[in-house]
């Protein structure tokens, strides 16, 4: 047995129900195609440092700076993934400290704010995220949100009503950013808009970071004050947040994640984003992001052909959003029937939904899991007729036959490889590197 990493067989033997819990979610994984946008299958190597003795040290605190003994271990690991994150994103400073994203942008209100402050950022029903301004989101409860949202039946970013509102509220902080976006944002336009008012600029990059590391799309980071992002979807990390900003605004941010909004970090997870920005600087990661986004585009077009139609007409990054009105099902109905079938995937809003967010008229899909899995776009048409099927699919009648469609899908590029690959690797690897018992 090992002392530094996870040793299956020791969670066998203490917890079997616990050990059955993560064999069935590997055998989901490996079982169905994930076409959730914000999700991903993160490498070996992370999950071995989210393992690892790191989770056992408390370390209230930065490097060199802690409250507690004991920290000089933990202050290397933290400060190497600092020193990346400022590296793979071109900042300034970097603080990986947040447990979530939604910390992160609590850090971020908590160094600029204070409760009643004016805040604008896009609506939730056109795309943008709870924690930027909902009513039942911390960002709605204690400040004053006003949102822009899309141009009708163009469909993107309404970047005229988004400058007249700014000049109309004058808010502290502008966000760009959100959860179902399909485009690339212009931040050039918000930075234009947010020196206009005096405000902060903020955005949410949790979605598409991941593109911009691999360099295949724009960065926000030369405009905005402050860059918040999650680290496990297109990133392909630990679940986690992280941001990134301008070296002016460190200490403010720093002081608004401890001691303001969390106590001590969880230096496993502070670990295992280290080892992500590692992979994220590798040629194979670039050529990784831009599959994602070939793919995701073939997948649109793909559904687009079964009668869905893509919101703004198209996508620029890892996600689409397809409305089903025209083939009359609701999102809530094809999220099921797409589910019976082995194909996961969400329902979603789309701009100027008919229906309430918990029937909603679109669909959601991205393609960060199945391009790990080594799909391309070929694979994508299989999958959009796959869907087409499922969706239309009333009774359930065919949804065996498309889960054989499925199954071939996925015994062909199997998520962490086939159980039997597993196995020979990691008897490979402990032959080439024996260790202490």
């Amino acid at each position: 047995m090992t002392f530094w990493g996870p040793d299956f067989e020791q969670l066998q033997q203490v917890d079997p129900e616990i050990a059955g819990v993560v064999t069935d979610e590997l055998a989901r994984l490996r079982g169905g195609l994930q076409l959730i946008a914000s999700e991903n299958f993160t490498s070996p190597a992370v999950l071995a440092a989210l393992g690892s003795t790191l989770s056992n040290k408390y370390a209230e605190g930065y490097p060199g700076k802690r409250y507690y003994g004991g920290c000089e271990v933990v202050d290397v690991a933290e400060q190497i993934g600092i020193d990346r994150a400022k590296q793979l994103f071109e900042a300034d400073h970097a603080n990986l400290q947040p447990h979530s994203g939604a910390s992160a942008n609590i850090a971020v209100y908590g160094a600029f704010l204070q409760p009643g402050d004016t805040v604008l950022a896009m609506s939730l029903p056109h795309g943008g995220h709870l924690t930027h301004g909902t009513k039942v989101s911390f960002s709605g409860k204690w400040f004053n949100a006003v949102h822009y949202g899309v141009a009708q039946g163009r469909e993107d970013i309404d970047y005229d009503q988004m400058r007249d509102l700014a000049r109309e509220h004058k808010p502290k902080m502008i966000i760009a950013g959100g959860s179902a976006i399909p485009r690339l944002i212009d931040f050039a336009a918000f930075r234009a808009v947010a020196d206009e008012v005096g405000a902060v600029f903020m955005v949410d990059a949790a979605h598409f970071i991941g593109l911009v590391a691999g360099k295949a799309i724009p960065s926000p980071v030369p405009y905005a004050d402050v860059v918040t992002f999650t680290t496990h979807k297109v990133l392909r990390g630990p679940r986690g947040g992280a941001f990134v900003c301008k070296a002016e605004h460190a200490a403010k941010l720093d002081k608004a994640v401890f001691p303001m909004m969390q106590g001590g970090p969880l230096m496993h997870a502070v670990a295992a984003k280290a080892v992500n920005f590692k992979e994220c600087m590798s040629p194979e990661y670039q050529a990784y992001t831009r599959q994602v986004i070939a793919n995701a585009q073939a997948l649109t077009e793909a559904l687009a052909a079964e009668g869905m139609r893509p919101v703004t007409g198209g996508t620029d990054t890892h996600l689409a959003l397809l409305d089903l009105q025209g083939i009359g099902v609701s999102g809530k109905d094809a999220e099921f029937r797409c589910d019976r079938a082995g194909i996961v995937l969400n329902k979603n809003a789309i701009p100027y939904d008919p229906q309430p967010a918990s029937i909603a008229s679109g669909v959601r899909v991205g393609t960060p899991s199945v391009t790990t899995q080594g799909m391309g776009e070929g694979d994508m048409k299989e999958i959009g007729s796959l869907i087409g099927r499922a969706v239309r699919d009333e009774d359930g009648s065919a949804a065996e036959e498309v889960r054989a469609g499925v199954q071939a899908l996925v015994e062909a590029h199997p998520a962490y490889g086939r159980p039997e690959q597993v196995r020979a690797q990691s008897a490979s690897t402990a032959d080439d590197n024996p260790q202490p018992s």
